[in-house]
């Protein structure tokens, strides 16, 4: 049976001499993971080329409810991104996105908040011109409100990671934030990306706040492992 649906791609991998297999978030179905064959062919009618990382689709695919690897009818990139594959720093950015997301989400079924969120998040970050220093810190921190371990409590000297809470004695345990990265790291929860370049980091912090969120996420995503491309966006941030 045929539907329609949105969709984030994820990751290609080479399936054959001419054929990969692509994993897209859907806004129907959650992640699938879809075989295409030819895509590596010159006249291809789905071509590899349009199936980069955190590149937004509609689709019309074939779907079995327990299908391990399903098929694509049709797919053309919607919206098509703008600036963020030909922008340094954008496509840096959406390169470590993605591999956070790709460790992050498993789920095979419908999360229509969670994809609307990522969605509109990269065609913000394909429309914004200035002040993105700060985007991938605040994604991550929206994120875990849809991944189920978004900080809260009130503003307080430490954040106890394990817990995901801030709170006013430090905690027993190592992972956790202290003065006074727990002030940016509250700034940074209280703004939405329309403001995100109110909170002024410098490298050292932007730097230091990134690997905590990952060690945040690490805590509480079973199997979540280490990332490595925040080392080269941090390079390019700083430079």
């Amino acid at each position: 049976m045929l539907h329609k649906t949105r969709g984030i791609v994820f990751k290609t991998t080479d399936y054959s001499e001419s054929s990969v297999v692509v994993q897209i978030f859907t806004e129907k179905f959650g992640l699938q993971s879809y075989i295409i064959n030819g895509a590596k062919k010159p006249r291809a009618k789905i071509s590899r080329n349009m199936l980069q990382p955190l590149h937004l689709v509609d689709m019309v695919v074939y779907h079995k409810a327990n299908g391990s690897v399903q098929r694509i009818s049709e797919l053309k990139n919607q919206p098509l991104l703008q600036t963020v594959p030909y922008d340094v720093i954008k496509s840096c950015i959406a390169m470590f996105l993605n591999e956070v997301l790709y460790k992050a989400i498993k789920q095979q079924s419908a999360d229509e908040r969670l994809f609307d969120f990522i969605f509109n998040a990269i065609e913000l970050l394909d429309h914004h011109s200035t002040g993105i220093a700060n985007f991938h810190l605040l994604f991550l921190l929206q994120l875990t409100r849809y991944l189920g371990f978004y900080p809260h409590g009130q503003q307080a000297d430490y954040f106890d990671m394990k817990d995901g809470v801030f709170v006013h004695y430090k905690p027993d345990t190592l992972n956790y934030l202290s003065p006074p990265h727990t002030k940016n790291f509250y700034a940074l929860l209280q703004c939405g990306f329309g403001r995100m370049n109110e909170v002024k980091l410098s490298n050292d912090e932007r730097r230091y706040l990134i690997n905590k969120l990952l060690e945040y996420y690490a805590l509480h995503i079973e199997g979540f492992g280490n990332i490595n491309s925040h080392e080269v966006l941090e390079e390019v941030l700083g430079s």
